[in-house]
């Protein structure tokens, strides 16, 4: 029996040895610790050469391990139209050279709302991904582009937002970030099975009951104030309640892949895969 939810690190686990170092190093680190999904954190740039995408590739094929992508921090569905198409190029080389390594899912910060009310921003950022959406099938580019859940109120990227975005473009699809769903309203809410529950209720109804069985989650523990995100924790250092939210997505019937962004990665990844198996009897 395999598990429902394949987990790992976005970046590269911090014991990845220095030979044969690199993404390809990382990959097998990776698997031999048990972890069965990788995102290479392109988080500044997209610096990557064509030769390296293609060893990415071979070495998750061979070592079964499903690769994404973090394209970098500076997009923005809402920037100005002066700024908007460096923000395009971004996601789109991220989309361009993360399917040339093997990478099925990238995921990116959709913006900012400068103070604008969602709604508004939204009619900007929705033609937008889907201008970029359009051109990557004409392409044969079929990676799905996933915006992030983010963790700050003032961010474009509420559970609201990327359920918009996903339902509007087919190829689009949100990243949760769970801690980010945690920190956002900034008052300790969004901590509880009832919650989980409920926003995973929205969740199938938005986009269907397949969407529930390929879930790209990231995780971890998370420090907050009144505006939301401070920064990430280690799992035991925060007051996320693990427990709660794997129970809320087993018995919603849920799979796909959970990606630990704490600051001991690979250590809590492998900490939330034996809380899984916990919660839901899953043996590997």
């Amino acid at each position: 029996m395999t598990l429902s939810f394949r987990f790992g690190t976005v970046g590269s686990p911090i014991g990845t040895p220095k030979k044969p170092g690199g993404s390809a190093g990382a990959i097998q680190f990776s698997k031999s610790i048990g972890l069965k999904a990788f995102e290479l954190g392109w988080v500044q740039s997209v610096r990557v050469s064509e030769e390296t995408c293609a060893a990415i590739q071979k070495i998750s094929g061979e070592e079964d391990v499903a690769v994404s992508v973090h394209a970098p921090y500076f997009i923005n569905l809402n920037a100005t139209d002066e700024e908007w198409p460096k923000s395009r190029k971004r996601l789109m080389d991220a989309a361009h050279y993360g399917n040339l390594a093997g990478a099925t899912d990238i995921i990116f910060h959709p913006g900012s709302y400068f103070e604008n009310p969602p709604a508004k921003v939204l009619k900007i950022a929705i033609p937008r991904l889907k201008g970029c959406a359009d051109e990557l099938r004409k392409a044969g580019n079929p990676v799905i582009l996933r915006p992030e859940t983010m963790g700050k109120s003032a961010m474009l990227g509420s559970f609201e937002d990327t359920l918009e975005m996903s339902k509007a473009i087919e190829g689009v699809l949100p990243c949760l970030d769970f801690a980010h769903l945690h920190a956002r309203p900034g008052d300790g809410t969004m901590n509880s099975y009832e919650e989980w529950s409920a926003l995973l209720k929205a969740y199938e109804k938005a986009l269907g009951k397949a969407a529930l069985k390929k879930m790209h989650i990231h995780l971890s523990g998370i420090e907050y104030g009144p505006k939301g995100e401070k920064n990430h924790l280690k799992l035991k250092k925060a007051d996320l309640d693990l427990k709660a939210l794997f129970r809320a997505l087993y018995d919603h019937g849920c799979a796909g892949r959970i990606l630990c962004e704490s600051p001991i990665m690979e250590e809590d990844s492998l900490n939330m895969k034996k809380a899984w198996m916990k919660v839901s009897g899953e043996k590997e």
